[in-house]
């Protein structure tokens, strides 16, 4: 509890509940893939966190923000910056596997990869520029690292070289998630196109 929020005529700040994210998901296939690799990994390098769901493999292109509930003036924003992104569909290859290691605890471990992503970060960077023409200034970070989060461990893993993983990105999606529910709700869908 915050000094202020003990004081008459001071409320604690409501915790939030909901984030809103752009993501690309992978094919069932690829998913599929991911899931062995990371169950693969997890066994060569003793980790013990268990792999995510299938579901909820992706790649974050911009994180929208923590509320309370499900904000609908940053839906319709980012509706509105989604539907101004053109680029047609594109690959996305990784092929190396390592931990995040900016936390002591709960690391991700994550699939990561380089050249075979260009496309993906040249996306993400026009999604941001109409995100901050539609008001969603905020919210565009710089410093972007494509990735997919396999797991969470506390032990860090160095990088390593894995057999290529790759789909084609067809389209992206605006998601909710429910924080603390391990649940990622698609809220829309723009299909990737010319």
């Amino acid at each position: 509890m915050s000094a202020q929020s003990s004081l008459p005529g001071f409320d604690a700040a409501p915790t939030a509940t909901d984030r809103l994210f752009f993501a690309i998901f992978p094919d069932a296939d690829s998913a599929e893939r991911i899931a062995r690799l990371a169950q693969k990994l997890r066994g060569e390098h003793d980790l013990k966190g268990r792999p995510l769901a299938l579901d909820r493999f992706h790649v974050t292109l911009h994180h929208l923000g923590d509320y309370v509930g499900v904000r609908p003036d940053i839906v319709d924003m980012a509706g509105t910056a989604a539907a101004a992104v053109s680029m047609p569909p594109f690959d996305l290859v990784f092929d190396c596997a390592a931990s995040f290691s900016s936390t002591p605890r709960n690391r991700p471990f994550v699939l990561r990869g380089g050249d075979g992503l260009a496309t993906l970060m040249a996306f993400q960077q026009a999604l941001g520029m109409t995100m901050k023409k539609t008001g969603l200034v905020c919210q565009v970070k710089p410093g972007y690292t494509p990735h997919v989060t396999l797991l969470y461990d506390d032990r860090c893993v160095a990088g390593q070289a894995v057999e290529p993983i790759s789909w084609t990105a067809r389209e992206f999606v605006l998601v909710h998630s429910q924080l603390g529910q391990s649940r990622h709700v698609p809220v829309a869908r723009w299909p990737l196109r010319d």
